[in-house]
């Protein structure tokens, strides 16, 4: 997911966040919910944001779904443009860079 982090917020792309649909996968709609159950916003067609207080349960959440092996990577991996110089301790174990517009 293609995130980014502006004033200790984290946020993340609205065009790579999981959809909630009726009568889908029980896995990726139970992530929606968790990742929106978190977000200090989260609107539709926006991007969504996290306060720097969650990160650490949002990290361990990342992990969890990655770990299931339920979703693809990109799904649980922050992807952060090489212009971010740093990205947080906290939020490492689930980030890589990439380069800026990929």
């Amino acid at each position: 997911m293609r995130a980014r982090i502006e004033n200790m917020v984290l946020f993340l792309n609205h065009e790579d966040l999981p959809e909630l649909k009726k009568g889908g996968s029980v896995v990726r709609n139970s992530y929606f919910w968790a990742l929106r159950s978190i977000a200090g916003k989260a609107s539709r067609y926006r991007d969504w944001e996290y306060e720097s207080e969650v990160w650490l349960a949002f990290s361990r959440m990342l992990l969890s779904f990655s770990e299931s092996g339920y979703l693809g990577f990109r799904e649980t991996i922050l992807e952060f443009p090489r212009s971010q110089l740093e990205i947080p301790t906290i939020l490492r174990p689930i980030s890589t860079w990439v380069d800026d517009g990929a």
